[in-house]
């Protein structure tokens, strides 16, 4: 007679618990921590005050009113999702421990995805959670520059502008050349592409939203390939600045108040007073009309040092126009960084050292390699051509800065909730002593 294998009694009891048991438990450990207390909480605050509002607006239409549920209609909707989501996750879980298999694997089978919806989600409610940047709606200009690396910079600079030409031809996005001026020093050709020597140009994006778009494409741009010059086929390394600003409608009235660049008490107002103007004789090539008109316009905001100078057309009326665009966009850019500097000092000093400036390479078009890296999002991609052409590979360069953007708008904004709630909770402390 065989005797039965001896089995303690704690196997015992742990064999004869359920085996979902355990995988509930994770699963809603998941469900509560994929989104950090600290935005949960605010997205709560900000749903609870959008239905208040809605409902007094529903009683007593308010154009303030309605301006405030607009803006917190973002937030509510996307918390609404991830409630729903959260939700379902729960009921599935449960329907883990149905004695039909058949229904049992159903639900295994349909938790799987709605994990993965309700990671996304959190990640669209976090987004919604952060400060919508006050330019993201506005049209935009996009100015590129030769930086370190002499001539080859300079050649470099006009392929990155006829790149962002030719993606806004490709998006069907409407631009305007506002400023394009080389130098002296002939065309070159790479990649049996023409290039001239930029000294700086201008692209005037004029679609809603292209600041938004764009914003991501500031900082330096380096290049390493072969000059068409270089004799012994030694790779050189230089680079372009490009700046993203802010365009200010023609029309004052397309204008939100707080972009005003009418009122005193903005930080994109320009006192005329303080802005010294210089009529000029047009250098270059223009045939007749170069040296002869007094057509070219230099603007100089006395207080800030910044100049800007148009010659671009050969009416000194539009050249005018063109300038103070210009002037107002560097301007309210200036004052604007000098906020977020304040800003960030207030920040957790790990995040602080996150930010790009404009001393720092954002990007790498390596011609040898045939390779365009973002060295914010760390993304990868071949097909340098299509890249400079405006192509879809630059669609995804781009769209990867965009969610770099975002994720460290989110880092920020968890450093400042978690930093605001700390003297809460130190102050609950001293009132238990």
């Amino acid at each position: 007679m065989l005797t039965a294998q001896w089995v303690c009694r704690r196997c015992i009891k742990a064999l004869a618990r359920p085996p979902s048991r355990q995988f509930l438990r994770l699963a809603s450990t998941d469900a509560q921590t994929n989104l950090p207390l600290v935005l949960l909480q605010r997205a709560r605050n900000i749903a609870a005050e959008h239905e208040k509002l809605a409902t007094a607006l529903a009683n007593d239409f308010d154009s303030k009113i309605a301006k405030r549920v607009g803006e917190l209609s973002r937030v509510a909707e996307a918390l609404k999702e991830w409630e729903a989501a959260r939700s379902s996750i729960t009921e599935l879980t449960t329907l883990l421990q149905s004695q039909d298999a058949e229904l049992r694997q159903l639900a295994k089978d349909e938790l799987s995805t709605t994990n993965a919806k309700f990671n996304t989600l959190a990640t669209a409610l976090s987004a919604a959670l952060t400060p919508r940047d006050p330019f993201a709606d506005m049209p935009c200009l996009l100015e590129v520059r030769p930086g370190p690396g002499g001539m080859e910079g300079r050649y470099f600079a006009d392929a990155v502008f006829r790149m962002y030409r030719q993606y806004c031809s490709r998006k069907g996005i409407r631009t305007n050349v506002l400023k394009y001026e080389t130098v002296d020093g002939g065309e070159s050709s790479t990649g049996g592409t023409s290039e001239l020597p930029l000294q700086e140009a201008v692209l005037e994006i004029l679609d809603a939203g292209a600041y938004d778009q764009f914003r991501g494409e500031a900082g330096m741009h380096r290049v390493q390939r072969v000059p068409t010059t270089e004799a012994s086929g030694r790779t050189h390394t230089s680079a372009v600045a490009v700046w993203v600003l802010p365009s200010f409608p023609e029309n004052e009235s397309d204008m939100p108040n707080e972009q005003s660049f009418s009122d005193p008490n903005s930080i994109f107002y320009v006192d005329p007073r303080e802005v010294k103007e210089e009529k000029m004789r047009a250098s270059g090539a223009g045939g007749q009309h170069v040296n002869k008109t007094e057509s070219a316009i230099r603007l100089t905001h006395e207080p800030t040092g910044i100049s800007v100078s148009m010659q671009d057309s050969r009416s000194q009326h539009r050249n005018r126009e063109a300038a103070w665009t210009l002037l107002r966009s560097r301007i309210g850019q200036r004052r604007r960084e000098e906020r977020e500097e304040e800003a960030s000092a207030l920040r957790d000093s790990v995040l602080s050292k996150d930010k790009i400036t404009r001393g720092n390479k954002i990007r790498t078009y390596n011609y040898s390699q045939d390779r365009c890296t973002d060295h914010r999002s760390g993304l990868d991609v071949h097909n340098l051509p299509d890249v400079l052409e405006g192509g879809e590979m630059l669609d995804k360069v781009m769209e990867s800065a965009k969610e770099w953007l975002i994720n460290r708008d989110i880092e920020a904004l968890i450093a400042e909730e978690e930093a605001a709630a700390a003297p809460k909770i130190k102050g609950g402390k001293k009132t238990k002593k």
